[in-house]
């Protein structure tokens, strides 16, 4: 579609690209459950990137072949999940009294890896958490099949398989059947106690759960994008998935 300049030549009108279009959809469905969008720096401490999400000292994610570390400074990284932003969140609805509560965030993220058609060093991660009284595995489970069902239509199939996360327990992976395949989407669970403790909140009287995954995966599924470089690449072609 053409659009006329104010010389009255035409130009060739712009269109979103698919993780834009993504996220929006992303932020739309989860908004219609309440959650409320959460931002947070690129730039992350080494405590809100790790520590604060029960990760121990020896956890192989710290290592510098999994995370971009600052030079010169020992405790900065470019952070490798967007959950560091939903910590932050609850830390501050905590301090401010605003609990029960819900947020969602989805970001660039890095990784310190090679890249292939499905890895990148960055990509853009969704995540959430909901922390109130009496929170559980079934309100995690009507949350994403929820979103699910939003993202990649109405017949979509969602499976929860137990796994493990140092900031969740239980935890659970999810998998989504889409066009006859069982694959795999995020990771997810109950938040593990230490967590909440960590952020200023009583374990005895809050409970949540937490998920996150790559939106880049979802993308890729829906629209049958071959390589996930291509996101970065510039390239308007990617347009015509």
């Amino acid at each position: 579609m053409n659009q006329e300049n104010k010389k009255g030549s035409s130009v060739a009108a712009g269109t979103e690209h698919p993780l834009s279009i993504l996220a929006s959809e992303a932020h739309q469905a989860f908004s219609e459950l309440g959650f409320e969008i959460a931002t947070g720096p690129e730039l992350e401490s080494d405590w809100y990137n790790f520590y604060v999400l029960n990760f121990p000292k020896d956890h192989p994610a710290l290592d510098m072949q999994d995370t971009f570390w600052i030079k010169g400074d020992k405790e900065k990284v470019l952070r490798t999940h967007t959950t560091t932003v939903t910590a932050r969140a609850f830390e501050k609805a905590g301090k401010e009294g605003r609990l029960p509560a819900a947020f969602i965030s989805v970001g660039k993220v890095f990784r310190n890896e090679a890249t292939d058609i499905t890895h990148e060093m960055q990509f853009f991660q969704i995540d959430g958490a909901m922390v109130g009284e009496n929170i559980s595995i079934a309100d995690l489970k009507g949350v994403l099949t929820h979103f699910y069902k939003k993202m990649l239509g109405e017949d979509v199939e969602v499976e929860f398989r137990p796994s493990f996360f140092p900031f969740t327990e239980p935890s659970l992976e999810v998998f989504a059947k889409f066009k006859g395949k069982w694959l795999e989407m995020m990771g997810s669970g109950e938040i593990h106690p230490n967590v909440l403790r960590n952020v200023g909140l009583d374990p005895k009287k809050y409970q949540g759960f937490a998920f996150g995954g790559g939106l880049d995966r979802i993308a890729m599924i829906k629209w049958g994008i071959p390589d996930v470089r291509l996101f970065y690449q510039g390239d308007l072609r990617l347009n015509q998935f």
